[in-house]
């Protein structure tokens, strides 16, 4: 149970390991199809790549904090880690569906074997893992895939690879190619903007306006980077993630983009 703090994502407070006062007894959210206007949009964007369902299932074999309080010490504890290596998961399996990197796929592919077996493991052997050295193995592979990829698109490349570009205009930019890895995006617009090719690996996408942008090629683009941010019917979405229920038709008149 992650902590949150009051703020622009979340309403309220809420320490680490301790329950969110929405959540009912069949572990399910009381405001889920509401979050939004109740001042929770950070949860509607979270996302914790299965790691929870892995640690309640598998780690602890069905165990129930709640009829279990003992173990919710160490079970909040493991599936901080468990979701990480869900997300490297995530990463690595996107990465290995990339045919210009094929040059890395071995050592994608040993990555995802390593890290899967990791998941595996028994609750304290997980809480010895060093998921930091892991962690740092896996992200320079993604980078080498990304740059073999990006080398494919002709000419120069923005490089704004954790730029502040909070609140900037990037309307109807050209971002092929670009890498944009923990770019803070908070607020920027996009709108019409092409990102084929743009390495978007952790940006921040929170508020940003994605309307009529063009995503459909974007590397490492999550679902819940999309959830964060502002689009509409016209946003091209890569065939894996899934068009937010909110984003809106796209605005008629002179030059709207044509759904």
């Amino acid at each position: 149970m992650p902590a949150f703090s009051a703020s622009a994502d979340f309403a309220i407070d809420k320490p680490a390991g301790h329950p969110c006062p929405h959540l009912q007894a069949d572990f399910r959210c009381g405001i889920h199809d509401d979050l939004r206007r109740r001042g929770f949009p950070g949860c509607a964007a979270y996302d914790c790549f299965g790691a929870g369902q892995q640690v309640s299932q598998v780690t602890f074999g069905g165990r129930d904090w709640r009829r279990d309080p003992r173990a919710a010490p160490q079970m909040y504890r493991v599936f901080a880690v468990m979701r990480q290596l869900h997300e490297l998961l995530w990463y690595l399996a996107a990465a290995l569906a990339l045919p210009a990197a094929r040059a890395v796929h071995g050592e994608l592919r040993l990555a995802f074997e390593a890290t899967e077996a990791m998941t595996r493991s028994p609750a304290g052997a997980l809480l010895e893992l060093d998921t930091g050295r892991h962690r740092d193995h896996v992200n320079a592979l993604l980078v080498r895939g990304s740059e073999l990829v990006r080398a494919h698109v002709p000419g120069p490349k923005l490089d704004g690879r954790g730029a502040d570009l909070i609140g900037a205009a990037l309307a109807n930019a050209t971002l092929n190619g670009a890498n944009l890895r923990g770019a803070r995006l908070i607020g920027a617009d996009l709108s019409r903007a092409d990102l084929s090719l743009a390495d978007v690996t952790g940006a921040d996408l929170r508020g940003a306006s994605l309307r009529g942008a063009n995503l459909a090629r974007c590397l490492f683009l999550t679902q819940s980077q999309l959830d964060a941010a502002e689009g509409d019917t016209a946003t091209k979405l890569p065939p894996s993630l899934t068009r937010p229920a909110r984003w809106s038709a796209p605005a008629s008149g002179p030059g709207a983009v044509a759904g």
